[in-house]
């Protein structure tokens, strides 16, 4: 009952905070994009995803501790990654692509939107591992674990940020990692993305990186809260193989040329 009511808020918040942003004449300009069908869609998905993943992750925490952590993720997360979405769109700011290019960047003497977001990431997850905390007892096992558990938040975000390249997609991929998680922080998440899915396989709004950061960041919570040092180190270690492999080849070619993973990706997806 308590995951359903995680997952229920999240879900409430995610639609409510959708009609509202779709509807306010400030946002719809600036939170459109055009998707590679060359279809417009809204950013507006985005903080609506990250305000209901937020608040129904935070419902469902196991403890204050879990839930601040929830909190500083989720809002840091998704307030970062809309800051991207906006400033990013500039001109000066897409010569910048991946980490490189924002450390050359820096090195001229500019602070790409990118290098924020990355920044704030990677704060919030270690605030939040922080929050969470460890159970042993010597300084080094507790530091470590909130180290291990700093990697897991941050990495997670950005995982499923490279994931977010076709509708639906990220989501997919939330649901294939939060379900084996489980928990109220991964129900609280879950139930915003379910309720965002069909707007997203449609092609009527997109995630961009506040929704894909703030879900994946409150993902990498619900597994840190979760796991020890072990199951982080092993978490942490997938995150960091599947980032390192992202920069020599295509995810979304790799799906194309698996027969079960197209399958997978293209369904309920609006056809071409």
């Amino acid at each position: 009952m308590a995951l359903l009511r995680s997952f229920g808020a999240g879900a409430s918040v995610a639609r409510a905070a959708l009609g509202w942003i779709r509807r306010d004449p400030t946002y719809v300009a600036v939170l459109e994009r055009t998707n590679f069908h060359g279809r417009t869609v809204s950013l507006a998905g985005g903080p609506a995803l990250a305000l209901g993943a937020t608040v129904g992750a935070t419902a469902g925490a196991p403890s204050p501790r879990v839930a601040a952590a929830a909190l500083t993720a989720g809002v840091v997360s998704g307030s970062v990654g809309l800051y991207d979405d906006i400033a990013g769109n500039q001109p000066a700011q897409k010569a910048a692509k991946g980490f490189a290019g924002h450390l050359g960047a820096l090195r001229e003497g500019r602070v790409t939107s990118g290098l924020v977001k990355i920044a704030g990431v990677g704060a919030a997850g270690l605030i939040a591992s922080s929050l969470i905390g460890s159970k042993r007892t010597s300084l080094l096992g507790r530091t470590t674990d909130v180290v291990l558990g700093a990697g897991v938040i941050a990495g997670m975000a950005n995982f499923v940020n490279l994931l977010d390249l076709r509708p639906g997609r990220a989501i997919k991929a939330g649901f294939a990692i939060g379900v084996p998680v489980g928990g109220g922080v991964a129900a609280g998440t879950l139930g915003a993305a379910t309720a965002l899915l069909p707007e997203d396989l449609g092609e009527e709004i997109m995630l961009g990186d506040a929704g894909a950061n703030a879900m994946g960041a409150l993902l990498g919570v619900a597994l840190t809260s979760r796991t020890g040092m072990g199951g982080r180190f092993v978490a942490l270690a997938a995150l960091a193989a599947l980032t390192a492999a992202s920069e020599k080849v295509s995810y979304t070619k790799v799906i194309q040329d698996t027969p079960w993973l197209r399958k997978v990706d293209e369904l309920g997806r609006r056809p071409a």
